[in-house]
C-alpha cells in the first residue's frame, strides 16, 4: 500500500442539523490529505480554491476550463446560474462575472422562464458555450442556452428546445455537435413519467446559436417491442404507460463522445446506450452486469455500526456498477470507457427500490433464503445496515433473496466500447482510504466521521477527467463524499495502476459540528464535477485539474506535477 504523505488533524464527531450560510472566501487547507505509490510518476496538489461561501446548496457543480478566456466556468444550481472565474493566475481565482439562462428565447418561440435550473454545461474552443438548463417543473422539456464565453460579460445569445430534464452536455471534440443527456426522471409523486433521450444538436461553425431545426433526439421507443431491450438492462419499478415502458423507464445520465459516436450512461438501468450522432440513433444498449464481492480483491466495508475498518469478501453479495460519470479515451488504436461506478436507486411516489438488509423478512418484504450464506449475517455489525435493491436476486418464485445487490460498486472500471470489463479497481479506493484516513475512513461530506457512508455506498466514486502527462494517460477519479481525487495510470488499461490520492480536506473541521461558520476552513466538500487542463493550454504551462465541490461551494485547481519523466529530477513520491 502507499505511503501516506501529508496527513490530517483528528477529531471528534458530533451530528448536528444541516447548515445553510456565507462566509469568505476560504483558501487551501494547510495540510491537504495525500499518498502516493512508490515512484508516482506525478503528483497533485491543491493550489488555488473559490469559494462561494454557501454549504450543502450545491454551489459549485459542473466545472469547464475554456483555454482562450482562461476562465473556469462553474454551474451555481443554488442561484441557477454560471459563475465565471477567471484563472490566469491559477492560484488566486477570482469570480470576474455570472449569468442566468432565464429570459433565453428558444427558436420554438418559448423563453427560458424563472426558477429553470442550470445542471450541466460545455465550453467549445471557440468560446461557444452551452448550458443544460431544465424547467422550472422537470418533466417537462427543457432548453440548450448558449452563450460566448470569451464576452467580458457573457449572457445568454438565445436557445433550442430540447428532451425533459437536460442533466448532461458534451461538445465533440471537432466542435460539429453538442449532445445532452435528457434524464426525464418522473414527477416526485409519479403523476408524469417523461421519456428519457439524448438530443443531437448540430452545431454552427461560429459562435451564434443554431436553429431549432438544428435539434434531433435519439429516443428509446425502439426497445418498447417485445424482445428487444438486452437481457441485463435493467427496467423496473411502476409504470404509467405499458406501450412505453422501455422508453419511459430509462434515464440518461452522462455523455462522452468519441469521433461520431457518443457513449450515454443508464446509471439506475446499469448499462450504457450507444448513439450514432449523424442518424441521431441509439444504437445498441450495452447492459454492465454486477460486480461479485466474494472474490477476492473486490470486498467491501458493509457496516457503519461495527466501530472498526472491515473490508471484506461476502459470498452471495452482488454489486451493481451504476456508473455516473463516464469518460472515452483511446489508446494503441482502441478505444475504451471509463467508468465511475457511483450507483443510484429509484424512489417515486410511494415506490422505494432499495432497503437494508435488516428489514427484509419484514413488512411484507421477502426475507433472505434460508440456505443462502447471506442468511447469517442480516445483523447490523455484518450486513444488516447495508442498502440493496428490492429488483434483483429474488429466487424465480419469488419467496426469498437467494443473492443481495448493492448500489454501485465502489470502484471505477474500464470496459470496451463493446460492454466488456477490461479492468476494475476492485476494492482498492476503499482500501487506500483506510490506510490514508484511518479515523475518518469512509466519512460523509457534511460532517466528519468514522464510516459515515459504509452502509450505502463507500467513497461514491462520482466524476470522471482522463489527461495525458508525458506520454502516459491517467484518469482523474472524484470521490463525492469522502471527497479528493484518486489518480490511476491507464495507459494500458489492463494494467491501470494506482498512482497518488489527494484530499483538500480538513477533517479536523466538521460543518455540522462546528457550525456554517467552519466552513471556510473545512476545504472541498462533496466532489461532483472534475476537469483536466492539457499543459498547452494551462494558464501556467503546467497541467491543471479543477474541481468544483457541491458541499463546500468551492471551485479547486490543482497542480498536476511531472516526477519522473524526461528532463525531471526524480523525486520521493508525491514529494514537492
Amino acid at each position: 500500500m502507499p505511503a501516506i504523505r501529508g496527513a490530517c488533524r483528528a477529531g471528534a464527531v458530533v451530528v448536528a442539523a444541516a447548515l445553510v450560510g456565507v462566509l469568505p472566501a476560504a483558501a487551501v487547507v494547510e495540510e491537504p490529505v495525500a499518498t502516493s505509490a512508490p515512484g508516482a510518476a506525478i503528483g497533485l496538489t491543491p493550489i488555488g480554491t473559490y469559494s462561494t461561501g454557501v454549504f450543502n446548496r450545491s454551489a459549485a457543480e459542473i466545472v469547464v476550463f475554456h483555454a482562450g478566456s482562461q476562465r473556469v466556468f462553474t454551474v451555481n444550481a443554488l442561484a441557477g446560474a454560471v459563475d465565471v472565474l477567471d484563472v490566469s493566475d491559477p492560484t488566486a481565482p477570482s469570480k470576474v462575472a455570472a449569468f442566468v439562462a432565464e429570459g433565453a428565447r428558444s427558436g420554438d418561440g418559448t423563453v427560458v422562464p424563472a426558477g429553470a435550473s442550470a445542471n450541466s454545461l460545455a465550453v467549445r474552443e471557440d468560446g461557444l458555450g452551452v448550458v443544460a438548463v431544465e424547467h422550472p417543473d422537470k418533466t417537462e422539456r427543457g432548453w440548450l442556452v448558449f452563450f460566448d464565453a470569451n464576452a467580458a460579460e457573457p449572457v445568454p445569445l438565445g436557445a433550442v428546445r430540447v428532451g425533459a430534464l437536460p442533466d448532461m452536455v458534451a461538445v465533440s471534440a471537432d466542435g460539429r455537435w453538442a449532445v445532452v443527456a435528457n434524464e426525464g426522471e418522473p414527477a416526485a409523486d409519479f403523476s408524469v413519467d417523461p421519456e428519457g433521450s439524448v438530443g443531437v444538436v448540430a452545431l454552427p461553425r461560429a459562435v451564434r446559436v443554431p436553429g431549432q431545426d438544428a435539434v434531433r433526439i435519439a429516443d428509446f421507443r425502439a426497445f418498447d417491442a417485445e424482445g428487444a431491450l438486452p437481457e441485463g438492462v435493467r427496467v423496473f419499478g411502476p409504470v404509467l404507460d405499458e406501450e412505453r415502458r422501455v422508453s419511459t423507464n430509462l434515464e440518461p445520465e452522462y455523455v462522452t463522445i468519441s469521433g461520431s459516436t457518443a457513449y450515454v450512461s443508464l446509471q439506475e438501468a446499469n448499462a450504457i446506450a450507444v448513439v450514432d450522432l449523424p442518424s441521431a440513433t441509439v444504437t445498441r444498449i450495452l447492459p454492465l452486469g454486477w460486480k461479485d464481492h466474494g472474490v477476492p480483491g473486490a470486498g467491501l466495508d458493509p457496516s457503519d455500526r461495527d466501530g472498526r475498518i472491515d473490508i471484506r469478501t461476502v459470498e452471495g453479495l452482488r454489486g451493481l456498477y451504476m456508473p455516473d460519470a463516464v469518460e472515452a479515451y483511446t489508446t494503441r488504436g482502441q478505444t475504451y470507457l471509463v467508468t465511475a461506478n457511483e450507483g443510484d436507486a429509484r424512489e417515486w411516489g410511494d415506490y422505494v427500490e432499495g432497503a437494508r438488509v435488516g428489514a427484509l423478512g419484514r413488512d411484507g418484504l421477502p426475507p433472505v433464503c434460508a440456505d443462502s450464506p447471506l442468511a447469517a449475517l442480516t445483523g447490523n455489525a455484518d450486513l444488516g445496515r447495508l442498502n440493496v435493491t428490492l429488483e434483483d436476486g429474488l429466487r424465480e418464485d419469488g419467496s426469498c433473496y437467494e443473492n443481495l445487490y448493492a448500489f454501485g460498486a465502489r470502484s471505477f472500471s474500464i470496459w470496451t466500447t463493446d460492454g466488456e470489463l477490461v479492468l476494475d479497481s476492485g476494492d482498492e479506493l476503499e482500501r487506500v482510504i483506510a490506510e490514508t484516513l484511518p479515523e475518518f475512513f469512509n466519512s460523509n461530506h457534511s460532517e466528519s466521521n468514522l464510516e459515515g457512508r459504509s452502509d450505502d455506498k463507500g467513497p461514491e466514486p462520482e466524476g470522471v477527467a482522463i489527461g495525458e502527462v508525458r506520454g502516459r494517460t491517467y484518469a482523474f477519479i472524484g470521490l463525492e463524499r469522502v471527497g479528493g481525487v484518486m489518480v490511476y495510470d491507464i495507459t494500458v488499461p489492463r494494467r491501470a495502476s494506482f498512482v497518488t490520492y489527494v484530499n483538500n480536506r480538513d477533517f479536523s473541521v466538521s460543518v455540522q459540528r462546528d457550525g456554517v461558520e467552519a466552513l471556510a476552513a473545512a476545504g472541498d466538500l462533496g466532489a461532483e464535477g472534475i476537469t483536466f487542463v492539457p499543459a498547452h493550454r494551462s494558464p501556467s504551462g503546467t497541467p491543471l485539474l479543477v474541481t468544483g465541490n457541491e458541499v463546500s461551494g468551492t471551485t479547486t485547481l490543482f497542480e498536476v506535477e511531472a516526477l519522473v519523466g524526461p528532463g525531471v529530477e526524480r523525486r520521493p513520491a508525491g514529494g514537492r
